[in-house]
Order: structure tokens, then sequence, then C-alpha cells
């Protein structure tokens, strides 16, 4: 109570914050007349003007009001488009890396400029990040035009670019990109390349998220994953799916609140059976140890089969399966769900099945947008998410206000008994508001459902256009034509669509559509009468009360269902809004319809009449609530595990960029410290600390020496030698294998050591990564189930992960030791080389939703004249293959509590990620 009383006198945190933007917003108005009498040259030499000031030492927020005043006259004069001030607001909000609420309509495109020029003039880069290509290149073309007008140049990042391409857009002030795109040549940037020259990326400067809920919140759910090929098991994909179809409803139990299926005992004696029906099954139950694929590809197929719909979550197009974003309606060409259920829905509509994949790279949006030391972003729809953003990314929302007043009248939801009563009322409403020739938006939740309507529309031949998966080319026009007198769209989820809905129709689109080939005297006359016909048109669909949104259920998240209703209303124009429910509705039915059905009837609901009250309005919002907090917990829990891998990705990638970069001297020291090191740990391993000489493991130590470092040393008779003791072991050790090193660096030459040593250390560190991250995936699948020994599985992650980690860094200093010490290099004369192998395919995934695939980068082809290494049996057996790449033994580990030390060899670096030897930091004596 107190605290409503203090926002009615004093006005809520986001409205005096808003108010303390207006001193800002004043300085850039006064700017405008001095702007308004430059002529264009002047214009366009204040972006010089303004990074001679930066280098001169001022700050980007000192220069704030000039370059945004100058970002707003450049729009005037390109576009015709003049920033409102709540548009300065959000741009102020944007450049001080928060999130800008802006309601639809209200400009966020064109806001987005002015923090964008103004960060660029720092020559850092800009990153704008879009949910789908079509936006990236839009905007890129669209607002590209006010940057390329001040001498900036812009870069749009999209699916199919080569490389060099990519670098050329990268490097560009300002590039638009998708969140997809982006994230994935970070992690390409990361994998299989040896040289700085490669990499597409450069350092993260500054974001702007838009759509920031639908990147941030709805898509954070599913990591990013690079992976390559398993071997073929389509066979046993096919055979277990033809027995999916013979379980019986009892065999099995679903939950679709959780997206769960499982089967029952009675259902595993039946899938049992089924199986040893086909031969696939050998032993007496599935889940003997052998049979563990059994266990998975069937858990995948019933999956396939129970929780997954065609035309809902996925459609079957060019032999294809292809997955359906649920937040957005859109197709997601390429994208494969993991862990086998891709295949499992391939076997299930009978297409052809591709093999499934390993992890090589993978990250979160949260850990890839966090990358960047200063982010912000925008959308219509980011207040209820509000802790959220505070809570993972540390952005505070900030609620723009309108510019003009919002009238639209949101009314409350119709609640009927059936589905058939419910699209009746809503038939019967579309053909009341085209009588009176009002616009209307029909918002579904899939495919599915707007086909089902838009059949029973055609039964009553009422026109009408329908936008979804299907229909995705078609989308901005069918958007742009929304806003005509009397038009019915249908929608399938309106987030992120970029286009809005314009009453009486869009003159851009329309002169784009048919003005094209025309001379200009013709052209111009038919631009004047495009412009005269939608403005009468938009007189006649205010007057029939502006666009009428009419959603057909509500989605799992109110932000979704706010985004369909922010298409009607914007810019000040009337509107209406209004949700049709029925308890046969998926949200109604999972949350206890039954009870709320037989009270209905009770009550003497008849046939065809609704329920209509605010207090419906209120129990939806609290299951809507309930769902969203589900998936919030599902978010933060992925992070918390996440956060694991991130620390050491971090240092991996750290490291791996610093070795591409590294100087030859440096190089050399780093490999000879993990030699060094590798040495130190094989003696301490055959010499225990005080042990006395009979104890020690010699003859082992003679046999690892062999292998490892391809020395034969009579080190047995070391033992023998009175007064021995393991330091002049080592010693005696050192001082070989730097001789060794040193007659191999004569015989080769200091460049072509530098070389090898180079690309075996980047190759081998790759290989043992990939190793890591499949080791990490095992573990991460069946840790849930310490929680039955009463062990918190996150802290049984950590520990794990760590101690992999440790093994890592261990295995990495002994591979790189031992292929460098079994190497042979020669020079070959690249016409007498076998053609290289061709790459393995890679596929870049979203770990639900799936994968944009592309090929491998292929390898670096040595320069001309470069050495060749080839593996050889000089003194002992072979050394193992290098397969992916190397960090040094240097690597900085991540942090971790003394508690958790464990043993650590005294030349390890200090797990406590000091970057120093453990002991010479907390492993030191005295």
């Amino acid at each position: 109570m107190l605290s409503a009383l203090a926002k009615r006198l004093f006005g809520s945190a986001n409205d005096r914050f808003i108010k303390t933007l207006s001193k800002t917003v004043q300085e850039i108005n006064a700017l405008e007349p001095q702007l308004k009498a430059l002529d264009d040259e002047g214009l366009k030499a204040r972006t010089g003007w303004l990074k001679e000031r930066l280098e001169k030492g001022e700050s980007l927020d000192d220069i704030l009001p000039d370059a945004f005043a100058t970002v707003r006259e450049a729009a005037w004069r390109v576009l015709g488009q003049r920033h409102f001030d709540v548009q300065l607001m959000g741009g102020i909000v944007l450049h001080r890396g928060m999130i800008a609420e802006m309601r639809t309509g209200e400009g966020k495109t064109l806001v987005a400029t002015l923090p964008v020029y103004l960060n660029a003039l720092s020559g850092k880069g800009v990153h704008v990040v879009t949910v789908n290509d079509y936006l990236a290149r839009r905007d890129a073309e669209w607002m590209g035009q006010i940057y390329r007008f001040l001498g900036l140049t812009v870069g749009c990042i999209v699916h199919g670019l080569s490389d060099p391409d990519r670098q050329q857009q990268y490097a560009a002030d300002v590039t638009y990109g998708t969140n997809n795109e982006l994230g994935f040549d970070y992690l390409r940037d990361n994998l299989n390349k040896y040289d700085p020259k490669q990499m597409v990326q450069r350092d993260f400067n500054y974001a702007i998220v838009d759509e920031v809920d639908s990147i941030l919140i709805d898509e954070a759910r599913t990591p990013l994953i690079i992976s390559g090929p398993t071997e073929d098991s389509s066979e046993l994909y096919i055979k277990i799916d033809a027995l999916i179809p013979h379980l019986v409803a009892a065999d099995y139990e679903l939950d679709e609140k959780a997206r769960q299926v499982t089967l029952t005992e009675p259902g595993v004696e039946h899938m049992e059976q089924l199986l040893k029906e086909v031969g696939l099954l050998r032993s007496e139950s599935m889940y003997d140890i052998q049979n563990v694929a059994l266990v998975h590809h069937s858990q995948q197929a019933l999956k396939a089969y129970k929780l997954f719909q065609r035309d809902r979550d996925y459609i079957v197009k060019d032999n294809k399966v292809i997955i359906i974003d649920e937040f957005t309606g859109r197709m997601m060409e390429g994208r494969r769900y993991s862990e086998g259920l891709h295949q499992a829905l391939e076997a299930k509509e009978r297409v052809q099945i591709q093999n499934e994949n390993q992890t090589l790279a993978s990250i979160t949006f949260q850990n890839y947008f966090r990358l960047y030391p200063k982010l912000a972003g925008m959308t219509g729809t980011a207040m209820t998410e509000a802790p959220e953003f505070s809570d993972i990314y540390n952005l505070d929302v900030i609620e723009i206000p309108t510019n003009l007043p919002t009238i639209r009248k949101d009314d409350d939801d119709q609640v009927f008994r059936t589905a058939k009563e419910k699209y009746t009322a809503i038939i019967d409403s579309i053909i009341d508001a085209r009588t009176r020739k009002q616009p209307v938006l029909v918002g579904t939740a899939s495919i599915e459902k707007s086909e089902l309507l838009s059949s029973l529309l055609k039964q009553r031949h009422i026109p009408h256009q329908v936008l979804n998966a299907r229909y995705h080319e078609q989308e901005a026009y069918i958007i742009a034509e929304a806003g005509v007198p009397g038009a019915v769209t249908i929608a399938t989820n309106m987030a992120g669509r970029g286009t809005d809905i314009q009453l009486g129709g869009n003159v851009e689109m329309r002169v784009r559509q048919e003005t094209e080939g025309m001379e200009e005297t013709q052209r111009q006359a038919k631009i004047e009468q495009i412009k005269a016909e939608v403005a009468a048109a938009k007189k006649v669909a205010l007057e029939a009360g502006g666009l009428y949104v009419l959603g057909t259920e509500r989605h799992e998240s109110r932000r979704i269902d706010n985004q369909l209703r922010g298409r009607s209303g914007r810019q000040g124009d009337p509107g209406a809004s209004r949700f049709y429910l029925s308890l046969e509705d998926d949200l109604m039915r999972i949350f206890g319809s039954e009870r709320m059905d037989s009270m209905l009837q009770k009550l003497g609901l008849k046939e065809g009449e609704a329920i209509v009250h605010s207090w419906v309005n209120k129990a939806l919002e609290k299951a809507q609530q309930k769902v969203e907090a589900r998936n919030f917990e599902i978010r933060k829990n992925l992070l918390k595990y996440d956060n694991v891998m991130n620390d050491q990705r971090k240092v991996i990638y750290e490291q791996r960029r610093e070795l591409m970069k590294v100087e030859a001297p440096e190089l050399a020291q780093t490999i000879a410290d993990m030699r060094h090191e590798t040495i130190q740990s094989l003696v301490d391993h055959a010499i225990p600390k005080g042990s006395y000489p009979e104890q020690w493991e010699m003859r082992q130590l003679h046999e690892e020496i062999l292998r490892v470092l391809a020395l034969d040393l009579p080190v047995e008779a070391w033992a023998k030698e009175e007064g021995i003791d393991a330091e002049q072991v080592l010693e005696r050790l050192t001082e070989a294998s730097d001789k060794q090193v040193a007659e191999r660096e004569e015989r080769f030459g200091p460049e072509r050591m530098r070389f090898a040593e180079r690309s075996l250390l980047l190759q081998i560190l790759d290989h043992l990564w990939k190793e890591h991250l499949l080791a990490l995936d095992h573990l991460r699948h069946g840790i849930g189930l310490r929680a039955y020994s009463q062990r918190d599985p996150l802290n049984e992650y950590r520990r794990e992960a760590f101690e992999l980690f440790e093994a890592l860094l261990g295995r990495l200093r002994e591979t790189v030791t031992s292929v460098l010490t079994h190497v042979e290099i020669r020079t070959v004369n690249p016409a007498d080389m076998a053609p290289p192998p061709r790459p393995v395919p890679m596929q870049e995934t979203r770990q639900d939703p799936a994968l944009v695939g592309a090929d491998a980068d292929p390898a670096p082809a040595a320069p001309s004249g470069s050495p060749v290494m080839a593996m050889a049996r000089p003194n002992g057996p072979a050394a193992r293959p290098a397969g992916g790449a190397a960090a040094a033994a240097v690597a900085t580990k991540p942090r971790m509590p003394e508690s958790q030390f464990g043993k650590v060899p005294r030349n390890a670096p200090c797990p406590c990620g000091s970057g120093k030897k453990f002991k010479q930091c907390h492993g030191k004596v005295g």
C-alpha cells in the first residue's frame, strides 16, 4: 500500500529514470538548427571531427549529444525520417548498456542507429544482432544508408559466406548479423584454425540485440553446437521405429506439462518382447549394460511419436524433417534435434536418416553474449522478464514511453467449452469485422491450427492470407498488406517479424512491387497514386476501429501473447484485441480444465456461450507464470552447468589464440616447459617421494621414457648407483632430452621445428578438447543420479569436470612431447603430395532445436617450401596419433578452492588460477 502511494506521488523508478534523460535530449535538440544549416559535406565532416575528439581523450558520453544530433539530421536527409524525443531516450538507454522496451511501431530499428554510430566512432566495431537473415540484410541495407552517408563502413553476416567474405564484413565499423551466425563464427574461429589471419571475428566491443527477449530468453535454453558425424546407425532407428506403433496406452506415461514420456513396467516388458522378436535383444533385459543403445533408441523413438507432432513441431519438406521454431513459427532450415531425436523423427516420417553427431565445440547464448564488454538490447516485451535479464546478464530494463498515447482496447478473454464452439465464434467475429472494413490479424500457435482456420474461412468464402512456415518467402509482403481495410491475415506467432502492420497498407512495399522497371516520370506518377490510395484506405481502417487482433489460444508465455497484441495500436492508432479459448486448448487442458468443465456444466453454460471475466484472465496468467518460471529454472540450470565448461573453454580458447600469435622463442620455451613437466611427472610416478631405490619402478620408467621421449637410457642401472636420488634422475633425463631436441633442431632447422611445433600443438589441443567435451557430455547425462546418494549433482559435476580438465592438460603435455619426439620432418614437392582428404562435414546445431549445416573449414595448406610432418618409428614405438590441437601447459586453470586441489604435480600449473607452477604457489614449502 505504501509503495503504491509512493509510486503515485513520485512516479515509478522507471519514470524517474526517464526524467533524468530529458536534459540530454534538450542538448541534442538545441543542436538541430546548427546542423540544419550545414550542407551535406559539412554534416559528413562531423564524423572525422568526433573521432578526433575521442583521440584527444574525450569519452563517448562527452560526444553523445553531438553524435546523436548528427545521426538525426543524417536520417532526415537520407531516409526522410526524424528521430522523436522518445527515440533519442531509447538511444541513450542502449548506449548505456541497458535494454530498451519500446512498443511495436515505435521505430526500434531507427533508434539503434544512434548508439551504433556513436560507439562505432571508436573504430573497434559494433555488432547489431537480429533474429534472421532477412532482417540482417534489410537493416544493413536500409539503416546502412545513414552510416555510409556519414563515412562509416557497413557489413552483414548471413549464412553461406566464405571466410574471406566474413573477415571483410566483421572488419566494417558496423556489422549486422544473426545470433546463430555470430555464435558459430566464434566457435569456428577456435576450431581448426591455425593462423590468426584465418580468424574472421575481431575482439568483441559492443553489441545491440534486437528482439532481445527472443534471443536471450526464449532461445537461451538451446546451446550452439558444432558437431561431426559418428558411425551410421540408421538401420537401428528404422527397426525400432517399426515397434513403437505396437505399444498401447498402458505401456507409457505421458507428461505433457514437463514434455516427457517414459515406458511403464508393463511397457518395458512389452518392448523387450518386441525387441526379441526382431532379433535386436539377445539377453534377458534391455537394461543390461550391453543394451544401452537399445534403451536410448527406444526412448527417442517413443518421444518422436508421443511428444512431437507434424505441422506443429516440424514439417516434412523435400524429403527432410525441418524444425519449426516454437517462438517465431519459422522453418529452421538445416537445424537438427540432438541425441538421436531428429533421426527418430526421420524414421517416423520415412525420410532419409542422417548420421548422429559428436560435439566438437559448443557455447550457450548466455555465455556468448557475456563475452561483449558492453551489451544492450531492444524489444517490445521485456519488463515481464526483467529479473532474469538482471540475474543472468546484469542488464536493466527501461520502459520507453510511446511517442503518442496507446488507445488500443484489450478485451477480456472468451472461454468456450469446446474447440468447435470457439472456432465458430472466431469465424463470426472475423465476418463482423470484415463487414465493417476492419483489418483482422488472427494469431495461431501452430501451422496445423492456422491451416484448420484457413479451411473454415474457405468454407465461408472469406478471402484471407496465411503466414506460417510454409509461406516463409512471402512473409514481408503478407505482413505489409495486413492493414488494408477488410484484410484477414492468419499468422503463426509474430515475434521478430520486423515488418510493421501499417493501416491502409505499406507504401514502401507497394512501390517496390508495382514500380519495378518503370521510367522515372511514370514511376513518380505511380508513387503519388499509391500514396493517395494508401491514405484513403488508412482513413477507412481508422474509422472501422483500427487493426483487430484476434488470438485463437494462449501461448505458454504471456510475452508471446503481448507481441501479438502489440501489432495493433501502433503510433497512437486505434485498435482492439481479444483472445478466444476453449477447454480443449493445450494450455487449458494441461493446467486442469476438467474441474472448470464440470463447474461450467453445473452453472448451465449453453452451447455457443462463453465465460468472460477478469478472474479467468488472472487464472490464465498464473498458469503462464508457472510455465515461465519452470523455463527460467531450466535456463538457469543449463547456465550453471555450462559455466563449468565455460571457464575451461575460455582457458583453452585464450591459450589457443596466444599460441597462434606467440613468437618463435616463446613457443620453443613453451614446448620445453611441457617436455620438462612430462619428465617430472614420469619420474614422480616411478619414484614416489620418500621411497628407497629398491622400491623404485625403474623398468617402468625405462619403458615410459622410451615410449614418450624415444630415448633408450640405462635407467635401471642408475638405481644401483650409490647416493642416487630422484632429483639426479630427473636432471639426467632432462639433460638427455634437451640434447636430443637440440640435435633435431640442428638437423631440421629452427624454422621448420617451430612450424612443426605450432601445427602439432594446435592439432593435438583440438583433438583432446573434442574428447574432453565428449567426456563432459557423458558425465553430464549421468550426474543427476548422484542426488540419490544425497550429493549435489552440480558440485559433483564441478569437481569431476575439474579433474577431467587437469587430466586433459596432463595428456596434452605428454602427447605433444611424444609426437614431437617421434615426428620426422622433410620437405616434399607439393606436386608429389597426395591430394588432401576431403574435409569431414560438420554441423552447427542447437541442443534441442538445432543446426545450420556447414562444411568443415579445410585445414590450412602448408606454405610453399614448408616442411611436412610424417609420423615415423625412429627409436621406439609409434607415437600416439595427433588428432586435434593443443593449449600450453601454462594454461591458466579455472579457480577452485584449495580443499578440492587433490594431488597436484610439483611442476604443474597451480589450480588456484595464478598462472604460477604449483611448487612456486600453493605447493611452496616453508
